[in-house]
């Protein structure tokens, strides 16, 4: 199966102290969203968090996410690099 990320939304979130720097929707194949994942700043640098929901316990579970490496390797890329793109578009 060949992923195709037809659609990516960056949503900035611009506060100097917070980690949370952007909210990134993408579309695949033109027929099925994933909202809500975030680019955050961790200490190693940009990652991207899929959407999640906290447990009764305090655990937060991904509520979509992609369930092999490679593709989720290909999502971070293609979210960090609009990510980037729209800062410079800020700029």
């Amino acid at each position: 199966m060949n992923l195709n990320i037809s659609d990516i939304r960056i949503r900035l979130v611009k506060k100097d102290d917070s980690k949370l720097k952007a909210v990134a929707s993408i579309t695949i194949d033109e027929c099925f969203v994933v909202h809500d994942i975030k680019v955050v700043q961790g200490p190693e640098g940009l990652f991207i968090s899929m959407p999640s929901r906290k447990t009764p316990e305090g655990e937060f579970k991904d509520i979509a996410h992609p369930i092999n490496t490679p593709t989720r390797e290909k999502i971070s890329a293609a979210i960090l690099d609009a990510y980037t793109k729209a800062q410079q578009e800020e700029a």
